[in-house]
């Protein structure tokens, strides 16, 4: 079991930043994929970013690259998603999820990652 608490969420104005946190606890962090999905209202769950185990890879949905950058801390069982934007999607819920299969590609699709956050909601004021 992993246990996932997401923070850093809140009102972020229109080209400020905001950075996110997701800390994990109940199994070795350091042998896990990790990530970051959204949902807005009435919307489905995107993919945002991911990281792999040792953070040597990442990937990125292409609305937020060069913009958001994922990066964690296994001493810390946490990641991060910083978030740099004008628009950072609207009002929505950020959430981190885990994916104990650490071999081949980073994953986009929720189904891959096995446990997930409650999530935090991030609001774009203008």
């Amino acid at each position: 079991q992993v246990q996932l608490v997401e923070s850093g969420g809140g009102l972020v104005q229109a080209g400020g930043s905001l950075r996110l946190y997701c800390t994990a606890s109940g199994r070795t962090f350091s042998t896990t994929n990790m990530a970051w999905f959204r949902q807005g209202p009435g919307k489905e769950r995107e993919f945002v970013a991911a990281i792999s185990w040792n953070g040597g890879s990442t990937l990125y949905v292409d609305s937020v690259k060069g913009r958001f950058t994922i990066s964690r801390d296994n001493a810390k069982n946490t990641v991060y998603l910083q978030m740099n934007t004008s628009n950072p999607g609207g009002t929505c819920v950020y959430s981190c999820a885990v994916s104990i299969l650490i071999v081949g590609p980073l994953a986009t699709r929720p189904e891959t990652y096995n446990y997930w956050g409650q999530g935090t909601q991030v609001t774009l004021s203008s």
